[in-house]
């Protein structure tokens, strides 16, 4: 669970290029795997995360309508592909560049998604983020 008291802080973590963080939930978005550069840079251990909603880590600059976007593509059994600021439980953040994707069953129903995220280029970054400011200050 995310501590109810976190203060989020400008103290930025920048992800390798050449590494992914991993992750699946369940339909309803709790965690069910993530990878070892999910827990470094989430800052929670992989008991505090599995099991737990996925917007454990969503930083409050995050839009709402930004994750509404994202549920409805994934939902609807699309992919999504997008910039994403997340929180670590220390207060810091870090962005990503996200791939999400329903997972399937054998006859093709959705079960689950998967993410993967990486670096995101720091141009898009700075594009970004006065849209994001925008639509968090129009909700």
């Amino acid at each position: 669970m995310k501590p109810r008291t976190l203060i989020p802080t400008d103290v930025e973590r920048i992800l390798p290029e050449d590494r992914y963080i991993l992750s699946t939930t369940d339909l309803s978005g709790r965690i069910t795997s993530v990878n070892d550069l999910f827990i470094e840079f989430s800052g929670y251990s992989e008991a505090e995360l599995l099991r737990a909603q996925h917007n454990i880590i969503r930083h409050p600059d995050m839009p709402r309508a930004a994750f509404a976007i994202c549920w409805d593509a994934i939902s609807a059994g699309e992919e999504f592909f997008g910039y994403i600021k997340n929180m670590s439980k220390d207060g810091g953040f870090y962005w990503v560049f996200a791939h999400i994707l329903p997972e399937r069953n054998r006859q093709g129903e959705v079960t689950g998604f998967r993410s993967v995220r990486r670096c995101p280029s720091r141009g898009a970054v700075a594009g970004v983020e006065p849209v994001y400011a925008a639509m968090l200050a129009a909700e």
